[in-house]
């Protein structure tokens, strides 16, 4: 039971970061943060795939996250 409330509010996290990432690069560290969290717990309750696929997007964000910062970028761009 407490790895599935872990998972809820690691999943819960990483949604919130992902709704604001426009708002500010800071907000992608927080997804990439989401991400490791649910990989975890994605690990944590046998899910490896999803630890996996969560654990690949935390390096995506962190890339994207450096792109921005390198650009000067202080708001997210949007699509």
């Amino acid at each position: 039971m407490a790895i599935t409330i872990y998972g809820v509010c690691a999943v819960s996290f990483m949604m919130a970061m992902y709704a604001l990432e426009r708002r500010h690069p800071r907000y992608i560290l927080g997804f990439a943060l989401g991400c490791l969290l649910s990989s975890a717990y994605g690990f944590l309750s046998g899910a490896w795939p999803f630890g996996v696929v969560e654990f690949i997007w935390s390096g995506v964000a962190i890339q994207r996250f450096r792109a921005l910062e390198s650009a000067g970028v202080r708001r997210a761009p949007r699509p």
